[in-house]
């Protein structure tokens, strides 16, 4: 018996596997390919929304996962109207398993998963999740805030994070050898039960690209339904490129400000903003491309009011 089995009973369960896809061709084979191990032992349906790739992700989704259902957007619409999209065509399901393209499922991980799920006051399970070198990411989350934006720009991301106040990121590597809740995890590999799918969704699709799990996992703990780690469940994530691309990772920053904004009252937002500014600001006068676009972009009252989209992130792209 894997660890979490013993919380299963005989009901049937039966999970929705949505993937979005952008031009993800060369990334999808491993990922089919995992599926079946993964979700060993549990009913499944795989639903991909497709964000007008330019290349033959859903040439390559129809020809090794015939049985899938594959929603073409017509746009690149972002991941979490994709989400929303690939959901709204699944047929009856008890869980549903949001997973990037880029994610590769270890055997048995889904069932430990929905053992996890059926924990009291659970709405969402994340496993542990490794890169392709077999390294931890640390994919566990404090809800944002000010202080610990501002002790991640003094002691940096890694130092802050193993400690709750100062850091938003879990870094602690003692805390995942254990369950536990999180305030939030990050969105490649996410099992979001029926309920709390019912209740909370859909996902917001004003965020376009970032944050949208966040905003996602926060509501949910606002109703007292939790995310909940289990390193008894594991995966790959062979990760992007928002730490390196100044694009996205001005797309990633001004969203943190949306979201906080959202959330709180405009004087704790405006101090938000201002230590997104002064972290980002500490980085680009060392020399770091992406935080200098970030500055120019938290400066920037009509970026801060748009809401985000591909020609935003191609604009970025072209400075």
């Amino acid at each position: 018996m894997r660890p979490g089995e013993d919380k299963l009973d005989s009901t049937p369960e039966t999970v929705a596997v949505v993937v979005v896809t952008y031009n993800s061709e060369r990334l999808v084979p491993d990922l089919i390919a995992s599926l079946g191990p993964g979700l060993e032992g549990v009913d499944w349906q795989l639903i991909v929304a497709d964000n007008a790739s330019a290349d033959d992700s859903v040439g390559t989704v129809r020809r090794l996962a015939p049985d899938a259902t594959v929603v073409e957007m017509g746009r690149n619409a972002g991941y979490a109207a994709g989400i929303n999209a690939a959901v709204a065509k699944a047929g009856p399901f008890t869980a549903v398993l949001v997973l990037n393209p880029d994610v590769r499922l270890t055997p048995g991980c889904v069932r430990t998963l929905l053992g996890v799920l059926r924990t009291e006051g659970t709405g969402i399970a994340v496993p542990l999740l490794e890169d392709g070198d077999g390294e931890l990411i640390h994919t566990m989350r404090r809800a944002p805030s000010v202080r610990r934006v501002l002790g991640d720009a003094l002691m940096g991301a890694v130092r802050a994070g193993r400690i709750p106040a100062f850091g938003e990121m879990v870094t602690d590597e003692r805390l995942y050898a254990d369950e536990r809740v999180a305030d939030w995890a990050e969105g490649s590999t996410v099992l979001i039960s029926a309920e709390c799918w019912n209740r909370i969704a859909p996902w917001d699709e004003s965020f376009f690209l970032y944050s949208e799990e966040t905003d996602f996992a926060l509501r949910a703990g606002d109703a007292g339904l939790a995310t909940r780690f289990t390193p008894a469940a594991k995966a790959v994530h062979l990760e992007g490129d928002s730490k390196v691309s100044p694009a996205l990772w001005t797309l990633l920053t001004l969203n943190k400000v949306r979201l906080y904004r959202r959330r709180h009252n405009a004087l704790l937002g405006a101090a938000f903003w201002g230590a997104l500014v002064m972290r980002e600001g500490s980085r680009a006068v060392l020399g770091k491309g992406p935080s200098k676009l970030a500055v120019r972009a938290l400066l920037s009252p009509s970026r801060l009011r748009e809401t985000p989209g591909p020609d935003t992130v191609r604009r970025d792209a072209s400075r």
